[in-house]
């Protein structure tokens, strides 16, 4: 069946350059099968194919501080344009070969990256920061690599753990590699990010002192979105980014950040670093479908709006318990501004919903990764092209026309963001819904069939 989607992912001349001036989808927070609770198929074949159906066309390789997730990535991964990496034809050329001929010639490359958690004590609190680091060549990587070694255990887990300021581990990366990008993880998250309610900080000045400068770039992570972070002031001089933190190869671009630049290291991550013209936006989560969206206490099923927990003290009225105190709510304590702040020229914000989602409400089912969803979904995308395009511009008459009519109807809800969003709570993660309940989803698929 022919793709009737002309919005592909790039693709190269035969020279090697872009055949245009493409937005580049980028993904940078990934990890490898070596990392605690991810999928085995995270390794590079399992990213490279998902990256193509996904429609993404920067991975980061994730997990590069693991001596054996280092290994493969030398085995697997060659030099492409300055600072990217490309598959060896060994390993790529099966896996085009069993995908639709519309996906074989779509560009992915790779850029090193690495999630590392740090754990110590400053200001009389313990703070637990989560940190991604990007770094341009292998060289720099196995400098890094063997820094950190004489510092902790980097061989335990492929998110390693570390019991070092974050300040100084900005350092090391600075001194190893200035052109390298330290990027603060899912800021908002309460017990691992920056701000976070649990040990974070409330400003990036109390974690970085001098090396506060350095810092060009922040993830939202998936409870929040620009538009949150906006209405804090100490983040106007940084660049706001999206990534998935994918923990199986599925989940690649849950969140991504979109740049329109020339195909190299130094012009992907200097868009991001100076926020430029070549940063178009990124693409989100519904803030309410993240882990961390609302406050609450997930073993009692409670979950509150901040006013409620504001009239409960802060305390769970089932167990007397703290309750976790969510993004939304830890937002809100520390912005000047209020919820609708935009700034002068704000980039482009779009909110997807993960195909598979989408798919398994129509099919009524929780599974989104059942037999039938799976065989809907690349029926889809055989037809319709990669899961970005679908969900973000191949026209809701050719997705009608293709033949999924209950499809069309769902993703012009979506780009019309007329949603249903029940939040997300202390490690809960929120649901996000196209109909408002069976119902509703019933009755307008028999509206379809007598269509």
């Amino acid at each position: 069946m022919q793709c009737i989607s002309n919005k592909l992912h790039p693709r190269l001349r035969a020279n090697g350059t872009l055949e245009s001036m493409q937005e580049l989808i980028v993904d940078l927070h990934v990890h490898s099968h070596y990392s605690r609770a991810t999928s085995k198929h995270c390794d590079f074949e399992g990213l490279y194919r998902w990256g193509k159906l996904k429609g993404i066309s920067i991975i980061g390789t994730g997990d590069f501080t693991h001596p054996e997730w280092f290994n493969e990535m030398r085995d697997r991964l060659e030099p492409a344009e300055g600072g990217l990496f490309r598959l060896k034809d060994e390993f790529s050329e099966p896996i085009d070969k069993s995908l639709p001929p519309q996906f074989r010639q779509a560009l992915i490359r790779f850029i090193p990256t690495v999630e590392i958690a740090t754990i110590y004590k400053k200001g009389d609190r313990v703070r637990k920061l989560h940190q991604l680091i990007v770094l341009p060549d292998f060289a720099s990587v196995s400098a890094l690599n063997a820094k950190l070694e004489r510092i902790g255990n980097i061989k335990a887990d492929g998110r390693p753990i570390l019991g070092l300021d974050s300040k100084e581990l900005l350092r090391h990366m600075l001194e190893i590699e200035p052109r390298g990008l330290y990027m603060p993880a899912h800021i908002w998250t309460p017990w691992f990010g920056l701000f976070g309610s649990k040990s974070g900080f409330d400003a990036i000045a109390e974690a970085y002192d001098e090396l506060a400068p350095e810092i060009y770039a922040i993830e939202t992570g998936l409870s929040s979105d620009p538009g949150m972070n906006w209405r804090v002031k100490g983040l106007d001089d940084v660049t706001i980014t999206s990534h998935s933190d994918a923990h199986s190869p599925q989940k690649l671009g849950r969140e991504a950040t979109v740049v329109q630049s020339d195909l190299s290291y130094d012009q992907i991550i200097g868009a991001i670093k100076t926020n430029d013209s070549r940063l178009v936006g990124t693409i989100e989560f519904f803030p309410e479908e993240g882990k961390y969206s609302a406050d609450g206490h997930r073993a009692c099923n409670i979950r509150f709006t901040p006013e409620q927990t504001k009239a409960h003290n802060g305390i769970c009225p089932v167990c007397g318990k703290p309750l976790v105190v969510g993004v939304e709510n830890r937002v809100s304590g520390l912005a000047e501004r209020p919820h609708d702040f935009m700034p002068e020229h704000p980039k482009r914000v779009e909110y997807i919903i993960p195909l598979p989602e989408i798919i398994a409400e129509l099919e009524h089912t929780k599974s989104t990764t059942g037999k039938a969803v799976n065989a809907l979904y690349h029926r889809v995308l055989e037809a319709l092209g990669d899961e970005f395009s679908v969900l973000r511009s191949v026209p809701i008459e050719a997705i009608r026309g293709a033949g999924f009519a209950s499809l069309a109807i769902a993703i012009e809800r979506l780009r019309a963001g007329a949603v249903i969003r029940e939040p997300g709570y202390d490690g809960v993660y929120g649901t996000i819904r196209v109909f408002k309940d069976n119902e509703e989803r019933q009755k307008t698929l028999n509206q379809l069939s007598l269509l």
